[in-house]
């Protein structure tokens, strides 16, 4: 990575690291305040959804935001609001009023996302996007491990500090945007994309985001809820939660640049396979064994990786104008699946207890194996019609002259009337 290009997008992820660090132990902190006071079940999970069902509507107009203010001024605002609904929770216990302020939480977190995610597609080409989103998650999961690390720290200093460290982090985050030298990138317009049209450019991609989203959903807010379940404390949750988020932080890399090598499909396959394996292994094991963070570790690095790879494949099809709404789009159906994990999943294990989060992650990633080996067995690429090879469209208007075989029948044919032509006249000339 040229020096140049490191410069560009150091800003958005030093930024990134540090509202995320409020972030990461804010939700689960949520999850367990809940809990302890004796929220039912239902309420939790409503409450859980509320956050990513922000997400969702946030994914809805992130880009409109963008496009009018620019990236910098965009991630003041959105790092503003997250800050102000991180130290209102501190206000009040009211479950109804939580929901609520979740519900902005995630509107505002998921613009955060959405500035930070196209800055660094735009800032680099198709070689580099697995690795830039590699730093980006490293940088996201590295916040959210040291957030769950010290989780027991947090929770011990009160009822209110918590919150507040969180809404000073968010409003700390905005300093580097501001302060640090660096060349924002250009977004003059935005080209319209429908859901359609996504799913038919890019369906492993829209798969993969949806299935991700619908896994890290479920680590997020039910992952403490069964660690706690099966009798370990508040500082030993955080302690496991950090193990999933180093997993899913030390694979980043290895697997971003895999994929920038390999069809990401490919390793997207691999990833949902191997989280079947772990998951069938977790739900084996004795609940108090030491092996079991171990394969959190290892689980959180394969559920974790599948969302860059699965945006770097989508990013591949997609024209530069049509990135920042590809990427909002995307955003969108990965905040819905984290929208329906709670309420979705929470059922699953009231109905066949604790065990039932790993079902789930078990079965759906089955599903997604068999969906992109589907998917990649159906598309073929198609054999030229003439031995010509691949080129970047070089016209000024951005137009691709594509050869085809009636246009190669066609040109044979004109010559064949040309050269008859040619000696027609040239009998009659003698």
């Amino acid at each position: 990575m040229s020096p140049q290009l490191l410069a560009m997008v150091l800003a958005p992820l030093l930024g990134l690291f540090i509202i995320s660090i409020g972030n990461g132990f804010l939700s689960s902190l949520t999850t367990l305040r809940l809990d302890a006071a004796g929220t039912s079940p239902l309420m939790v999970g409503l409450i859980s959804s509320a956050y990513f069902f922000g997400l969702t509507l946030g994914a809805l107009f992130g880009d409109r935001v963008i496009v009018r203010t620019g990236h910098i001024r965009a991630y003041s605002s959105f790092a503003s609001l997250t800050a102000v609904t991180a130290m209102a929770q501190a206000l009040t216990t009211d479950p109804w009023i939580w929901l609520f302020l979740r519900l902005i939480n995630g509107w505002a977190i998921v613009g955060v996302f959405l500035v930070v995610e196209s800055w660094l597609l735009l800032a680099g080409d198709q070689k580099m996007r697995g690795r830039l989103l590699a730093l980006y998650m490293i940088a996201l999961y590295g916040a959210g491990m040291l957030g769950q690390m010290g989780l027991g720290m947090v929770d011990s200093w009160g009822p209110v500090e918590p919150f507040i460290v969180a809404g000073m982090l968010a409003s700390l985050s905005v300093l580097p945007m501001a302060m640090i030298p660096r060349t924002a990138p250009l977004v003059e317009k935005v080209e319209a994309l429908s859901p359609r049209r996504l799913f038919a450019d890019a369906p492993a991609g829209v798969a993969g985001c949806f299935g991700s989203g619908i896994a890290i959903g479920a680590v997020y807010t039910l992952l403490p809820l069964y660690l706690q379940r099966i009798g370990l404390d508040v500082q030993n949750v955080g302690l496991m939660m950090a193990s999933v988020i180093l997993g899913a932080m030390v694979l980043q890399y290895p697997v971003g640049r895999w994929s920038d090598m390999q069809d990401r499909r490919v390793v997207m396959i691999a990833l949902g396979l191997l989280s079947v394996v772990l998951s069938a292994a977790i739900i084996l094991l004795p609940p108090a064994s030491s092996l079991l963070i171990v394969l959190l570790f290892l689980l959180g690095g394969c559920i974790f990786a599948m969302y860059p790879v699965a945006v770097s494949h989508a990013a591949d099809n997609a024209s530069h104008d049509a990135l920042v709404p590809m990427i909002q789009g995307l955003l969108l159906i990965n905040s819905f699946g984290s929208a329906m994990s709670p309420l979705a999943i929470s059922s699953v294990m009231t109905e066949f207890g604790e065990a039932g989060l790993f079902w789930s992650f078990g079965i759906l990633n089955a599903v997604l194996v068999v969906f992109l080996i589907w998917r990649r067995r159906q598309k073929v690429v198609p054999a030229p019609a003439v031995p010509i090879a691949p080129a970047p469209i070089l016209s000024p208007i951005r137009a691709e002259f594509r050869v085809t075989e009636e246009m190669v029948q066609g040109a044979i044919e004109n010559d064949e009337a040309e050269q008859n032509a040619v000696e027609q006249n040239a009998e009659r000339a003698t």
